[in-house]
């Protein structure tokens, strides 16, 4: 992913976006198309306003479109709960600031990825600090934003990308196994061995 961000360049095979080397693209451009949550994301002791305005600054203030990133998020009931709503600081560095759980944190982090509207929305564990039901609630929401965009979800949860329309497993720095979660399952790999182990947990 941060060769996808051009972090850093490859130095080994190559990156195409549309048949293009990504080392050609203008990278400002590129960074406007690309939006990614990272497991260790941010956490902006600012307003709560403010901490989904950051996931886009080119983007106009608009206070319709920060609670709509906020709604997709799940966020929108942490901020409602705030005496200030979204005017409320968050951290505890400044005056009458409130401190978040990680599981509150983490939706303002995914609300300020959706408030940055990109076209390729990456996720990398986006859930991993969030209970279950918060989870399934969020990832209702990824599916109907995904109907125009490319999401790239990582995750160790296999109750998250089930339902992915195409499931890649990474083992050893390569591809080993890629479908659909039947497919996979019809397979008999590791895929279908790891998400027994884990199902296991819930009988």
């Amino acid at each position: 992913i941060k060769l996808l961000a051009r972090f850093y360049d490859v130095n080994e095979g190559q990156i195409l976006i549309n048949g293009i080397d990504i080392r050609e693209l203008d990278l400002a451009e590129w960074h406007k198309q690309i939006g990614i949550l990272f497991q260790d994301f941010n956490r902006y002791e600012d307003t709560a306003q403010h901490n989904i305005y950051y996931g886009n600054i080119l983007r106009e203030k608009a206070d319709e479109s920060i609670k709509l990133a906020a709604a997709q998020s799940g966020a929108d009931d942490i901020i409602d709960s705030f005496e200030k709503k979204y005017e409320q600081m968050l951290g505890l560095t400044f005056e009458k600031g409130v401190e978040l759980s990680t599981g509150q944190w983490q939706k303002m982090a995914l609300a300020r990825a959706y408030f940055r509207n990109a076209p390729v929305l990456v996720l990398d564990e986006p859930t991993a600090a969030i209970d279950a039901k918060a989870e399934q609630e969020i990832f209702e929401r990824v599916e109907k934003l995904s109907a125009d965009k490319t999401v790239i979800l990582i995750s160790h949860r296999f109750s998250t990308v089930r339902r992915a329309d195409s499931i890649v497993v990474l083992f050893g720095g390569s591809i080993l196994e890629q479908g659909t979660h039947d497919e996979l399952m019809k397979k008999n790999g590791l895929y279908a061995e790891l998400f027994g182990i884990q199902a296991k947990g819930y009988l």
